[in-house]
């Protein structure tokens, strides 16, 4: 499980850094693999603007720029054919170290002209596969502004999620035990019901075994495409690729509060219905993922009118996905049983972020919550009106409360805390 400081903000009112909130959690008993700094990565790197940029003498595609640096003005020979006056873009120094292209700099002549350092492309720090130019930024930067800052990079935090934990498989989860340890308070929850404009259209079923609740709702109307670049980009600091606005809202509630959540182009069902069971003799699933799977007697299926079309809590079929082309929209948020679908992933193969969690538990109290979150989220960035939701099937009950003696924490743990803040850190909990 990956997270950004930025993101647990979201949920956490903390100035902790990131050493303070690894020492927390680490205290709180998740184990924290690595933290990844780009700003350790891109230490030398930092924001340039070239003055000049004029031809090089003795070589039709290289100029000869002279840029403005941390370092102050330096001499720079540039094969980028964007390079100009009044670029905005980024120096490497001489010492350096080039990631994406493993070379030190060193002051070479190239064609007879000294270069006293670097301009550089996306490839080459590694922020982006664009190799045919330089970056380019915003004016606003200022000269001498670190490279990781100039492209919003920050401390990526991975750690171990134990299997008895599903609810550290969301930032919102984190921040919430973290509250709990004294890092700081826990942000209130705005997630507000979305009221439908028509009935939902799409009738839903259950088996009441492999989905035991189901919740759906149709949006019509959407306009579908890139999601926003805030977006984008907290999916790419963990590690997720960006999709459409439709997938990319599903993935993001996924890592967020640990819910998946399933978009269907309405357009493409079939029938009219929408049900969960366990898969008929000789069903087979053509998948997102571009791999067809054979399901067996003891697989929750997703089916429309015309038979099986994705694995549920697994991964999606290909034949109903999102695309551009998407007008309509019908956002499934269900809770499975974890045990057929660890089952599923190991018979199949497939280890999908939803397989990863409903394997190990979801709230089963989020189906409806997480829907109307996507369903905030999917009305501000591409639009439409929303159905009702609809529900079928019932949530299992939560579990029973239990009997606990304050005193048992000396007992177990040889700590001396006071029945208030036992208290305190149970109900923050």
């Amino acid at each position: 499980m990956k997270f950004t400081l930025s993101w647990l903000k979201d949920h956490l009112e903390t100035e902790a850094s990131v050493a303070k909130v690894v020492e927390a959690m680490t205290m709180a008993g998740l184990e924290v693999e690595y933290v990844e700094d780009p700003g350790t990565k891109l230490a030398a790197f930092s924001v340039a603007r070239i003055v000049e940029a004029v031809q090089h003498p003795n070589a039709d595609k290289l100029r000869v720029c002279q840029v403005d640096t941390k370092d102050g003005r330096k001499e720079i020979v540039c094969g980028a054919p964007n390079a100009r006056a009044g670029l905005v873009t980024i120096y490497a120094p001489l010492g350096a170290y080039v990631p994406g292209s493993g070379i030190k700099l060193e002051a070479r002549p190239v064609r007879g002209v000294v270069s006293n350092g670097m301009l550089c492309s996306g490839r080459e720090l590694e922020v982006a596969d664009d190799a045919d130019g330089i970056v380019e930024l915003s004016e606003a930067l200022a000269v001498g502004t670190s490279a990781a800052e100039a492209f919003g990079l920050e401390a990526v935090i991975d750690f171990e999620v134990t299997p008895n934990r599903p609810d550290w498989l969301g930032v919102r989860g984190i921040a919430r035990d973290l509250a709990a340890a004294g890092l700081g308070t826990l942000k209130p929850d705005t997630t507000q019901p979305v009221k439908g404009a028509f009935p939902c259209p799409i009738e839903i079923k259950v088996d009441g075994d492999a989905c035991p609740v189901f919740a759906g709702r149709l949006i019509r109307g959407v306009k579908n495409g890139p999601s926003p670049e805030w977006l984008q980009k907290r999916l790419l600091s963990v590690g997720l690729r960006p999709i459409n606005a439709l997938v990319d809202v599903t993935n993001l509630i996924s890592q967020d509060r640990a819910r998946p959540l399933h978009v269907y182009d309405a357009g493409l069902l079939q029938g009219g219905v929408i049900e969960t069971r366990l898969a008929q003799p000789g069903e087979s699933i053509a998948a997102l993922d571009g791999k067809t799977y054979a399901a067996d007697a003891e697989t929750c299926v997703i089916a429309d009118g015309s038979g099986a079309i994705g694995l549920g809590g697994v991964i999606g079929g290909a034949s109903t996905g999102c695309s551009e082309a998407t007008t309509d929209v019908f956002v499934e948020s269900a809770w499975f049983d974890p045990i057929r679908i660890a089952q599923t992933g190991r018979t199949l193969g497939i280890s999908s972020d939803a397989q990863y969690r409903f394997a190990r538990g979801v709230d089963p109290a989020s189906p409806v919550p997480g829907l109307e979150l996507a369903t905030q989220l999917i009305l501000q960035l591409c639009g439409g009106q929303p159905s009702e939701v609809r529900v079928a099937g019932h949530a299992p009950a939560p579990p029973a409360a239990i009997a606990f003696d304050r005193s048992y924490v000396r007992t177990l743990s040889g700590l001396t805390v006071s029945e208030a803040r036992i208290d305190e850190i149970l109900t923050r909990l």
